[in-house]
């Protein structure tokens, strides 16, 4: 299984959302990077991001994007064999 790595606050709904998602798929493990306590994790997530919101999710070296991009990959049937890919 694929690292997952997640930037996230102390309080996002979305966040929790998102760990929701990754662990009925069988991911027992997310590095959490916590940007509301860490202004230099803040902004690399915004330089390898472009973006400013979080969740932000990486799969192995892939940018999932935010919890709406997660489900929508979900979706497709897309997360799962991301997650499984060496």
């Amino acid at each position: 299984m694929q690292a997952v790595k997640m930037y996230t606050t102390a309080v996002c709904p979305y966040c929790v959302r998102a760990k929701q998602v990754l662990k009925a798929k069988g991911v027992e493990k997310i590095e959490e990077i916590r940007i509301d306590t860490d202004p230099v994790a803040r902004d690399h997530m915004m330089q390898i991001t472009g973006r400013r919101t979080v969740p932000q999710i990486f799969i192995g070296s892939t940018h999932v994007g935010g919890c709406d991009d997660l489900v929508a990959l979900d979706g497709k049937g897309g997360l799962v064999p991301l997650l499984q890919s060496a």
